[in-house]
């Protein structure tokens, strides 16, 4: 099989799978979803991202419909049912299937899975990034399903020739990406926002402070402004798809180059973490 969906227990080739229209997720976006990378059949992190799920759904009182044991359970047998064992594993819970209403529907949420091949990038090649406005709602800690700042945002790097967009909040302060966590270092220390409401706590943004630590590496969680984003050493950008990129341009301008050598620390740490973690 080339890709995978599942829905309530049932599962097959992704473009042949069918949901109820009465899903909440049809109405109001009502749910959570988490994600990450598998590699020769490993799914990397996987206790990580999905306490983080189970967190997330209790957040919004999402009733979930499984245990964690038997999501991890069913996740590891269901990427045996790929062709190849690099790929994107990507799992949400919606509130549940009722006619549309705005309380609460009763009962267990519905489990949606997919998987799709996918290599993660090495960090080798530097990437493009534009800034844009963050309007999203204060909830930017929560996965949830209501994507729409993010989409727009992506569109708006894809339109740029550009991998990710920078939000910042009204006074400059820099928050996080479209759909990864943003980073710099700056004089040898590396700085990360705080895991407020404004930004997801990111896994590999936790892995990458791992890392900082492992190496002996200071760093900082503490908010920084564009200015400080554009006048760094390096930026970083972390997501699960991608462990750990630097940017070389953002809205056009030339930015980071200053420090290679400590970005190329911490990307070979986090490569080889990620590739032991896979049997290798």
């Amino acid at each position: 099989m080339k890709r995978l969906g599942y829905y309530n227990g049932a599962y097959g080739p992704l473009e042949e799978m069918m949901v109820p229209m009465n899903d909440r997720v049809s109405w109001f976006g009502d749910g959570v979803y988490d994600a990450g990378p598998c590699r020769n059949y490993h799914i990397f992190a996987l206790d990580e991202h999905v306490d983080r799920f189970f967190r997330n759904a209790a957040a919004l009182q999402i009733e979930m419909p499984v245990s964690k044991e038997e999501l991890k359970d069913t996740l590891n047998r269901l990427v045996h049912e790929l062709d190849t064992g690099n790929l994107f594993v990507y799992y949400q819970v919606t509130r549940g299937t009722d006619v549309r209403k705005h309380a609460f529907t009763e009962g267990p949420g519905n489990l949606w899975i997919t998987m799709n091949p996918a290599e993660i990038a090495d960090g080798h090649v530097p990437i493009r990034l534009v800034t844009t406005e963050d309007t999203r709602f204060f909830h930017c800690n929560i996965k949830t399903l209501n994507l729409i700042p993010s989409v727009m945002a992506a569109q708006k790097a894809e339109l740029a020739g550009c991998q990710e967009a920078v939000f910042y909040r009204p006074g400059g302060r820099v928050t996080e990406c479209a759909h990864s966590n943003v980073h710099i270092l700056s004089g040898g220390v590396l700085y990360t926002a705080p895991t407020d409401n404004l930004i997801l706590p990111g896994i590999a943004r936790a892995h990458l402070l791992r890392a900082c630590e492992a190496l002996e590496i200071p760093y900082r969680e503490e908010a920084f402004s564009l200015t400080e984003l554009f006048d760094a050493d390096e930026v970083i950008v972390t997501s699960s798809s991608n462990l750990c990129l630097r940017a070389e341009q953002i809205d056009g301008r030339s930015v980071g180059g200053k420090d290679p050598a400590l970005y190329e620390r911490l990307r070979k740490y986090l490569l080889e973490e990620f590739y032991k973690a896979s049997g290798e």
